[in-house]
């Protein structure tokens, strides 16, 4: 009989409550070398910024860390790991790791992740056009066996593949199927999603968290209601796991917490809120690059942390990939227009802080 992996209950609360999770990026040197001291600021500021937890080895994180002639995958679910581990942040950080592959690479991943003390592994069906949906359950049950399971829905338009309703039914049976993270942008393939785990004996054990970058407040707004056996059952989104919240970390974070106090106060407010969307989805456009079909996606994420001093360039590990033509300028104009959603402030600060550290850190070692 298997046995599933129990996620912490203080973990569990947490995500329900409704966090901000970035989806964790790469730092690399100029000559595409991995950039241990930046990675380590990094993970230092979505702690310091309020976050509720980090996603280490996604997308944010390239998946190309993965290929043998790279092999980053340990190092940098590692790296993060000691780095909270040294914060001694004093209430609870979810840390996720990315999982991905075939079942038996999923497995290793599972084992990689649990071993570095991560709460829960992200698991993508991408990549994996020959899996049946019942192939795709087991291999979900073979990593649950290893770690709870942060399910996750890239849809058809964000290049993932059609899901059944069925499938989330299975997969919501799952014992620690704690999350399921949906990139929403298919509405009716949204409601499959959801409904199921409504329909689920599960549904209060399991969070749902957005990862539609383009419509990342209104998904936070809404509520989703199914009449079932006779009562209305409903479901929102608790928080995000995004790309997005990668940067600007401090107001994505003062965000959430401004949509809860809308809910919770009936709405008041809500037509704020919903224009803030507007505004948030411009900002990502240009971020994510989409009028190039994403191109510059993460070179974009990379030089808004660049212009903070987060990092030190925009370098990826393909040499090719590069912010597209005009991507600069309209980071200009969305800084302009949209300043009140920035943290550049906070990140002087923070900065200032670290490097304060750093030399005091330093000057112990000589002594």
């Amino acid at each position: 009989m298997a046995t599933y992996k129990e996620l912490e209950p203080v973990i569990q609360l947490e995500l329900h409550k409704g966090v901000v999770i970035p989806a964790h990026p790469l730092a690399l040197t100029q000559d595409r070398r991995f950039d241990e001291k930046r990675q380590r600021v990094l993970t230092q500021y979505y702690a310091r910024s309020g976050a509720g937890g980090v996603a280490v080895g996604v997308h944010t994180t390239q998946f190309e860390i993965r290929r043998p002639e790279i092999n980053l995958l340990e190092t940098v679910l590692k790296t993060a790991a000691d780095e909270i581990d040294q914060l001694k942040i004093e209430r609870p950080f979810i840390k996720v790791a990315g999982i991905c592959g075939p079942t038996a690479q999923a497995v290793k991943e599972a084992e990689l992740a649990a071993k570095h003390g991560y709460h829960l592994g992200l698991l993508s069906n991408g990549g994996l056009p020959d899996f049946s949906e019942n192939e795709l359950i087991k291999r979900a049950h073979a990593v649950a066996e290893i770690i709870p399971i942060f399910g996750f829905y890239l849809q058809p338009a964000a290049g993932g593949r059609l899901l059944s309703y069925e499938f989330w039914r299975e997969l919501a049976a799952i014992p620690n199927l704690s999350a399921i993270k949906i990139a929403a942008f298919n509405r009716y393939q949204t409601i499959d999603t959801v409904r199921a785990v409504c329909n689920s004996p599960r549904r209060d054990k399991i969070a749902l968290y957005t990862g539609n970058d383009d419509n990342i407040v209104h998904d936070l707004l809404t509520p989703y209601r199914f009449v079932i056996d006779g009562e209305t059952i409903e479901k929102r989104f608790a928080g995000g796991l995004l790309g997005h919240w990668a940067v600007w970390t401090k107001k994505a974070v003062s965000l959430l917490e401004e949509i809860k106090q809308c809910v919770a106060g009936g709405y008041a407010g809500v037509e704020e809120m919903l224009a803030k969307g507007i505004e948030v989805t411009d900002m990502n456009a240009v971020l994510f690059d989409a009028k190039n079909s994403f191109k510059g996606c993460i070179p974009g994420i990379h030089e808004v942390l660049r212009r903070q001093g987060l990092l030190q360039g925009t370098w990826t590990l393909h040499a090719e990939e590069k912010l597209s033509e005009n991507q600069s300028e309209e980071l200009d104009r969305i800084y302009k227009d949209y300043a009140h959603l920035t943290d550049d402030d906070f990140v002087k600060i923070f900065l200032d802080a670290e490097l304060k550290r750093n030399i005091q850190a330093s000057m112990i070692q000589e002594v």
